[in-house]
């Protein structure tokens, strides 16, 4: 369903910093606009500086969730995304309830929620 998303960060080295250690795929590109592409034959994730000159802020209630191949991938991008510079939200990693999902939930540098997900079944 999606092609691209992108979120907004503030310090781009940092942000490209963060999603290098932790999305497992290529690292990411950074174009002359001071964008940067990660780029996989399933779609787009970039960060870019806000285009408006304001600072850039994480949704409020928004989240974004990156396919996790198990439990402990999931866990291994939750540990990989603390150690680069965000931060934890919501429970810790863990199945939740009724969901039938492991889930691992995380704020990036710049507050964007974002979330490891491996279906169990």
């Amino acid at each position: 369903m999606f092609r691209q998303i992108f979120v907004g960060a503030d310090d781009i080295d940092q942000a490209k910093a963060f999603y290098d250690a932790t999305l497992g795929v290529e690292p990411g590109v950074i174009d002359p606009n001071w964008r940067i592409f990660y780029r996989t034959e399933d779609g787009v994730f970039g960060i870019t500086l806000p285009l408006d000159g304001e600072a850039a802020t994480g949704a409020n209630g928004g989240t974004i969730g990156f396919a996790a191949a198990s439990p402990e991938a999931a866990d291994a991008w939750h540990a990989a995304g603390l150690a680069a510079g965000g931060t934890t939200c919501e429970d810790p990693p863990g199945v939740r309830e009724g969901s039938g999902l492991y889930l691992a939930y995380l704020r990036d540098p710049a507050s964007n929620k974002l979330c490891a997900l491996h279906p169990m079944s």
